[in-house]
């Protein structure tokens, strides 16, 4: 979400910001941890509906308290906003395939390969400048993403491990191209609080469609659990955008990748999950060329998931 489309708020400096972003974070390994807690009995549709619908509601209660609501939901690109929203809500899907198929480390890693890409088809399909030191972090997220996924086409992985690698590349892929759906629209003039907004809903829509196919009544503890996943979601968009209201990106770019240790711990002490040899390999290829590849001037994007 750029910052710069919210009024701006006294400045609280620096600390404050990755403070905030530092927040965002954690939120975000809540959320993964919530969803990962519910294994496979909920059906994924029924996930991604509560994952969006709740979140919905610390957006709007945010885009409110910034003045956004509901003027600011207004759009003069419908067509954008649904291929973006398109995109965006099936990397969701595949997202929260990849986090019940992989151990919660590896599958936060993968997500990393998103900014590589995007560095490519920005270079592609905005003519955007693609220099020496982006072309370097591209390589070396392409190695990373090699060395992880040389287990898997080789047959080195176990049967579910397989197709989770293969769910979080294509989420990588649709995560890329929802972003650079993203930065036309915010260059088109649009507000970052619906594409958001919109995005959380027809998320929610896509998510309700599959009701048909069979819900489950949800026990207390996965409904907390799914009520927590929307929650953190929605947290973790809000101080995401709020870090960028204090700091620049540069300053806060390398306290993004504590998502990795979060979901690392997390799968640690909640699944007794301990990264194996590719990871231990691949993440630091992969969060290299993920910090290299992405312009130290970029203002946060609203997130595909």
């Amino acid at each position: 979400m750029q910052a710069s489309s919210f009024p701006r708020f006294p400045t609280g400096g620096e600390p404050l910001g990755i403070t905030l972003r530092i927040g965002s974070t954690l939120a975000f390994a809540v959320m993964v941890t919530c969803i990962k807690g519910l294994g496979n009995e909920v059906p994924l549709g029924q996930v991604i509906f509560f994952r969006s619908a709740v979140a919905l509601v610390p957006l709007a209660l945010f885009l409110w308290w910034t003045g956004d609501w509901p003027g600011g939901l207004a759009t003069h690109r419908p067509f954008g906003h649904i291929a973006r929203c398109l995109m965006g809500a099936t990397a969701m899907f595949t997202s929260f395939a990849t986090i019940r198929l992989l151990p919660l480390a590896e599958a936060t890693m993968l997500s990393y390969l998103a900014p590589v890409l995007l560095a490519v088809l920005g270079w592609a399909l905005l003519g955007e400048r693609l220099g020496l030191k982006r072309i370097g972090g591209v390589v070396l997220g392409i190695a990373g993403g090699t060395a992880y996924c040389l287990p898997a086409m080789t047959g080195g992985l176990t049967t579910g491990a397989t197709p989770g690698v293969a769910m979080g590349l294509l989420t990588a892929v649709l995560t890329a191209g929802a972003l650079i759906q993203v930065r036309r629209l915010t260059l088109a003039g649009e507000r970052a609080g619906a594409i958001a907004f919109w995005f959380a809903v027809v998320s929610a829509v896509a998510g309700l469609l599959t009701l048909p196919l069979g819900w489950m009544a949800p026990d207390p503890g996965q409904l907390a659990l799914l009520l927590g996943a929307g929650l953190a979601g929605g947290v973790a968009h809000i101080l995401m955008t709020l870090s960028f209201r204090h700091a620049e990106a540069a300053a806060l770019a390398p306290f993004e990748y504590l998502s990795v240790l979060w979901a690392a711990a997390a799968g640690a002490l909640f699944f007794a999950e301990l990264p194996g040899g590719a990871f231990l390999i691949a993440a630091p290829l992969i969060l290299a060329g993920a910090m290299i590849a992405t312009p130290a001037r970029r203002r946060a994007a609203v997130p595909a998931g």
